[in-house]
């Protein structure tokens, strides 16, 4: 498209911090160390995962840059970045969760295919753009729309990015046109991360941002814009992104049984450890996240040092210093929250996490009964184990 290209190879690659987590080399994708992550509740852009289908596009003359907006509306219109610059601004903290996150676990019970992520596949983030809602009022579709008078009752995103899947096609995902237009969703044509221009890793000029949603909706580098009656028939809406039972394997597999998946379910992750740690006996600070979808705030955090048999509640927090209630409107409703709590640990043991949201889902136990041929959604207890260490003096 003018302005902005898919590079044929992997020759024109942003640089990347030294400390991350390379799962993937091409395409790139990466996450950061576990404590990194829970350092601060706005995750830095540096530490942010990265995720992508192909060679990251390039920008070669931002003022040609521009996205469409087509399909069954009444008036086709392309904005250039100083007519989505011109739009009232928000800025919105939203975490955005790879539905893949925390695939690593549940191969190892058995395998499943994607991207091997450990339990950072996520970040917090401020993002600032221009409101989905504006602009598509913008051509002709009011706010709290269902469906436009032509029968338009999906937004589609399209990317630059060239991806495998689609045979070297774009990127793309879609979501119910009535999200689109409702202003209480945050859906956000992002142009701003953390209060500076997008860099290239996370869509730079322009991309969209889905709160609640899993991250797969949330599209780079904005091409065009699709209003359609159906969903988008891509291959990570159709063939990829949708929550199938243990008992469905790839001979057996018929995608079009599943909705895609959007909201991403109720998931905390200890941070503070890793999977396995020696240590001396005494106190322990555990600390890690907590988030749910659909803007579902956090109501609990339990940990066990004991396997899951007795617990106690961790505190809660996103802002340091301010006390953290669920369902209180000061909060932000699509972030993340951290969690904290000290333990005493006297012998080899098992620690463990589990959330809860405010309308009372939480966590499953066994990642064997969650577990799916994609390896998606793994929100199964989190487990990490500490061998004590005993002082000979």
């Amino acid at each position: 498209m003018p302005g902005l290209r898919a590079p044929s190879n992997y020759s024109e690659e942003p640089s990347r911090h030294p400390s991350l987590k390379i799962n993937a080399k091409e395409p790139f994708n990466a996450e950061p160390p576990r404590q990194a992550l829970v350092t601060s509740y706005v995750t830095p852009t540096e530490f942010f995962y990265k995720r992508s289908h192909g060679p990251i596009p390039v920008v070669d003359d931002i003022e040609r840059y521009n996205v469409s907006v087509k399909g069954l509306i009444e008036k086709p219109k392309e904005f250039f970045m100083k007519d989505i610059l011109s739009l009232p601004k928000y800025n919105v903290t939203a975490t955005l969760q790879c539905a893949g996150n925390r695939r690593t676990a549940m191969s190892k019970t058995r395998t499943v295919r994607g991207v091997g992520w450990d339990v950072c596949a996520l970040g917090n983030a401020i993002w600032g753009g221009a409101k989905l809602a504006d602009v598509l009022e913008l051509v002709g579709i009011p706010k709290y729309t269902n469906a436009t008078p032509a029968g338009g009752k999906f937004v589609e995103f399209v990317s630059v990015d060239r991806c495998k899947e689609e045979n070297g096609g774009p990127y793309k995902a879609s979501i119910p046109l009535s999200q689109a237009t409702n202003p209480e969703a945050d859906v956000l044509l992002a142009y701003e991360m953390n209060g500076e221009t997008l860099n290239r890793d996370h869509g730079y000029p322009l991309r969209v941002v889905v709160p609640g949603v899993i991250g797969a909706r949330s599209v780079k580098w904005l091409d065009s814009i699709n209003i359609d009656s159906q969903d988008c028939k891509g291959f990570f809406v159709q063939k990829d992104y949708k929550m199938f039972p243990p008992s469905v394997n790839w001979d057996n597999i018929d995608w079009s049984t599943r909705r895609p998946q959007m909201d991403f379910p109720v998931q905390s992750a200890i941070c503070s450890l890793e999977d396995v740690n020696v240590g001396r006996h005494g106190k322990i600070t555990v600390k890690g996240y907590a988030v749910s979808g659909g803007g579902r705030g956090i109501e609990r955090v339990d940990i066990s040092t004991d396997g899951g048999k007795t617990w106690k509640e961790a505190s809660r927090y996103q802002k340091p210093g301010i006390q953290y209630v669920a369902d209180d409107e000061k909060n932000d409703k699509w972030a993340w929250v951290l969690f904290e709590a000290e333990v005493d640990v006297n012998s080899n043991t098992e620690i463990v996490a589990k959330a809860v949201d405010i309308a009372a889902n939480v966590q499953p136990e066994k990642v064997e009964d969650i577990w799916n041929l994609r390896g998606i959604l793994n929100t199964s207890w989190h487990r990490v184990h500490v061998q004590v260490r005993h002082s000979s003096m």
